[in-house]
């Protein structure tokens, strides 16, 4: 069994990932407060799974019970490997203290994560460059390396945006580079996009993996999965029955049984319920902008431009930048990148529906990023679509864990 500590943790998308591949994690450290309730009913889902009580855990996403309700069926010990702390300088004791009790002397054999990515991406610095110059998020990394120092893992998985490359013209990863070697972390990374691992989505990030010195290891190659390839948004949807915008479908039943792609990616399995498959309200200009821009996709196979609407559905005075605010997610291709700006409007996510005409749903954007449907994303639509657009794909971290563990393994 190898032993796992989960760091910036979010949703947990790539510690679910890992969680396939066997690997036991002992802590899940996040400091959003609705993220590490996502993070605590995902292990409850889990402790109810292996006790065969999956029935208390449908009751409870169906709405039937309370949460207060559910989380007292599951015994205290399930949840204290969520740890919803900022880490910090203040904390970082207090954490340590928590991951000790909860290893009990267990050897831990590797760290993942990635420190909240907004402070090196290429969009943000170009909104706000200074803000994002002074961020100090910028240098989480350094309490990463904490965990390192303390934990000695054989390997680490750090994934970020590619824009930390270029962060600061390069010096961040430089830096960043030196301090792991000076922890003793021989490292290597590629870009990797998620497409190529069979995640219905275009997302390109950056994945560091570090190895103890004293470690015989190669960064691995990942090949392409081309199984995938005939599968598109389309084979995504098609079993979600249609919806209005503002709707929350609380049906449970999905319109057609799984097709071969979302039982192989293991995003619906016999027994699910739909739950989440709500989309947000829309007033009728944003919807008929909608209507365009599904009309121009659909015949034209693009994007519409902001200054090409017609003058009564243009309220925006800029006109000459920012042109791109509206795009379709194309039923024949697959999506573009999932952000968390999904949780402000879901404008860059038209549902390519037009009789639909609307934004994704919080359980589309899900499938997306390969989160199963028995995924339940805490606290609130706006919370869950913001946890969703900061997550690692679960197949593609699924993957790269496969890989680990032979290597490991070995």
């Amino acid at each position: 069994m190898l032993h796992c500590i989960d760091l910036f943790a979010g949703a947990g998308g790539l510690s679910e990932g890992f969680e396939r591949q066997g690997f036991k994690f002992v802590a899940h450290i996040e400091m959003d407060y609705a993220a590490s309730l996502t993070l605590k009913t995902r292990q409850a889902y889990f402790y109810l799974k292996r006790n065969k009580k999956l029935d208390l855990y449908k009751k409870y996403i169906k709405g039937q019970i309370s949460r207060e309700e559910f989380y007292l069926n599951i015994p205290e010990k399930v949840f204290r490997k969520v740890i919803n702390r900022e880490i910090s300088d203040d904390s970082i004791s207090e954490i340590f203290n928590i991951i000790d009790q909860n290893r009990k002397g267990k050897q831990i054999d590797v760290i993942v994560g990635g420190p909240p990515c907004q402070a090196y991406s290429l969009m943000g610095r170009a909104r706000d460059p200074k803000k994002m110059k002074e961020d100090k998020r910028n240098y989480l990394y350094k309490q990463y390396i904490r965990f390192l120092v303390k934990y000695k893992p054989k390997i680490f998985v750090f994934e970020n945006v590619v824009g930390l490359l270029s962060s600061k013209g390069g010096k961040i990863f430089n830096d960043m580079k030196k301090e792991f070697e000076k922890a003793g972390y021989k490292i290597d990374y590629k870009l990797l996009d998620a497409s190529d691992f069979g995640v219905p989505q275009k997302r390109k990030r950056i994945i560091i993996i570090g190895w103890n010195e004293n470690v015989d290891f190669i960064y691995p190659e990942f090949k392409k999965d081309d199984k995938y390839r005939s599968f598109n948004i389309r084979t995504l949807f098609e079993d979600l029955p249609a919806i209005k915008s503002g709707e929350d479908y609380s049906d449970f039943l999905y319109s057609n049984n799984p097709n071969t792609f979302l039982k192989k990616t293991k995003i619906r399995k016999k027994w699910d319920v739909l739950t989440q498959h709500v989309s947000r309200y829309n007033n009728e200009r944003d919807l008929n902008i909608y209507k365009k821009c599904v009309e121009v996709w659909n015949t034209e196979h693009r994007k519409l431009k902001y200054n090409e609407l017609p003058q009564n559905l243009i309220t925006h005075k800029n006109i000459n930048s920012f042109l791109d605010r509206f795009n379709v997610v194309p039923y024949d291709g697959i999506s573009h990148t999932v952000v968390a700006h999904i949780c402000k409007d879901g404008h860059y996510y038209i549902h390519p529906d037009i009789k639909q005409n609307r934004s994704i749903s919080i359980r589309e954007a899900a499938r997306i990023q390969t989160f199963p449907d028995d995924y339940y994303f805490e606290n609130s639509r706006t919370t869950a679509f913001k946890q969703i657009g900061n997550a690692v794909p679960p197949l593609m971290a699924e993957k790269i864990a496969k890989v680990i563990k032979q290597k490991i393994d070995k």
